[in-house]
C-alpha cells in the first residue's frame, strides 16, 4: 500500500513523556516532549547530550514506548494502535544491543490495527557503529541514500567522539533534530546546528573547532 502523497511520513503530535518517581508523592525526573512533521522523504541527523532522551524518542516513534501524552503518525497511522508485531512495517528501530529495552503491553493485539503497509516509511539508526576501514562508512551512507530514493525517511543518531562522526552527519543528514532539556528542535541544516549554543555546549571547545571546520570546507 502507498503512502498518500498528502500525508507527512512521520507527525509527533502533542508528543509527551514522563518519568515519575516517589511513592506518596511523585516527582517528575525524567521529561521529553515533541511537535513536528515532516512530510517526504529525507534523511535526518539526531544529536544531543546523553541522557536527553533520544532513545526514549525513537521508542516512542516505533510504538514500543507509549507516550504519556500525544500521539506518533506514521504515514497517517497512530503506530500506538497497531498491533504490536506488525508496528516494525511502519517503522524500524536500529539499536545496540544493550538498548534493547521491554516494555509492558497495555492492550491486547487483538483490539489493535494491522499496519497498513508491508514495509517500513521511517528507519531509524541508533548511535549504529561505524567501522572506518574497508569502505563501511560508504557503504552505510549509500545505504541510506538508497532508503531515501525508495520514499523512506531515515533518522541517524550519533553521539559525535570523534571528527569523523561530525564529518558523516555534515555529508547525509539533509536537517536534524537536536534533543535537550527536554524538547526536541528543528535545525535546518549543519550550520545551524553547530551555531546553537547548546549544541556548542555539548560538543565542546575541540569538538566545535572541528565542527566548524567541517562546516567551512
Amino acid at each position: 500500500m502507498a503512502t498518500p502523497a498528502s500525508v507527512p511520513l512521520i507527525s509527533l503530535q502533542n508528543l509527551r513523556k514522563v518519568y515519575t518517581r516517589g511513592v506518596l508523592v511523585r516527582r517528575p525526573t525524567f521529561k521529553l516532549e515533541a511537535d513536528l512533521s515532516i512530510d517526504g522523504p529525507g534523511i535526518v541527523g539526531v544529536v544531543g547530550p546523553n541522557g536527553a532522551g533520544k532513545t526514549t524518542l525513537f521508542e516512542m516513534m516505533t510504538g514500543s514506548n507509549a507516550p504519556t501524552s500525544g500521539r506518533v503518525l506514521v504515514a497517517g497511522s497512530d503506530i500506538h494502535r497497531v498491533k504490536y508485531a506488525e508496528r516494525d512495517r511502519l517503522a524500524i528501530h536500529y539499536h545496540q544491543s544493550y538498548q534493547v529495552r521491554r516494555f509492558r503491553k497495555l492492550v491486547p493485539s487483538a483490539f489493535l490495527a494491522p499496519s497498513p503497509v508491508d514495509r517500513p516509511v521511517v528507519h531509524l539508526f541508533d548511535e549504529p557503529q561505524f567501522n572506518t576501514q574497508d569502505g563501511y562508512i560508504g557503504f552505510m551512507l549509500d545505504f541510506f541514500r538508497k532508503l531515501r530514493a525508495e520514499g523512506r525517511l531515515v533518522f541517524l543518531c550519533l553521539h559525535p567522539t570523534a571528527s569523523y562522526h561530525l564529518e558523516i552527519l555534515n555529508e547525509i543528514a539533509e536537517r536534524f533534530l537536536f534533543v535537550a532539556g527536554g524538547t526536541v528542535t528543528q535545525v535546518p541544516d549543519f550550520k545551524s546546528l553547530i551555531a546553537e549554543e547548546r549544541m556548542r555546549a555539548y560538543l565542546g571547545p575541540e569538538m566545535t573547532r572541528a565542527a566548524e571546520d567541517i562546516s567551512r570546507a
